[in-house]
């Protein structure tokens, strides 16, 4: 039997997706309470922010097409936004934050930041600051930008 290679640094990749994983379940739980889910709360957060279309939003949100549009469909059926016109671009359309929609994303930022607030709080309390910083200075500089990888394909299997 062959041996287990020898880890030398712990596994990043797998603890990040554990953790991430975990979180969005929990943040998916507590966001439902208000009728929102972590994809629409990021987009009312973000259209929020200033006029952008669905594209922008879908970028900034790290959301395919079709998932945008979904989400921007539920954001419209529970009146949370609507599509118009750019003011500046007749073409595009934008995502529109209905006064409900802004209530709805204030009470949902009060979820994710108690979420948030809880997750950290199972470290010490000087770990926390430290923690956050090392994060935020990964996804801001080794971890910003993911590499363009084709798929591997495989070969054709005979008939």
């Amino acid at each position: 039997m062959a041996k287990t290679p020898l880890r030398t640094v712990p596994d990043l990749t797998g603890l990040l997706k554990h953790a991430g994983h975990v979180l969005e379940t929990q943040l998916t739980a507590a966001l439902a309470e208000v009728g929102l889910s972590p994809r629409m709360q990021c987009v009312l957060v973000y259209a929020l922010e200033k006029e952008r279309t669905q594209i922008q939003l879908a970028e900034l949100a790290y959301l395919d097409k079709t998932t945008m549009v979904t989400t921007v469909d539920a954001l419209e059926k529970a009146g949370f936004a609507e599509r118009k016109p750019s003011a500046t671009d007749r073409r595009a359309r934008i995502v529109a934050v209905t006064p409900g929609g802004a209530e709805a994303a204030a009470e949902g930022q009060r979820i994710v930041d108690r979420v948030h607030a809880e997750a950290l709080g199972a470290l010490a309390a000087s770990q926390r600051k430290p923690f956050s910083e090392a994060l935020i200075e990964l996804v801001n500089g080794q971890l910003a930008t993911p590499v363009e990888a084709q798929a591997v394909r495989r070969p054709r299997q005979r008939a």
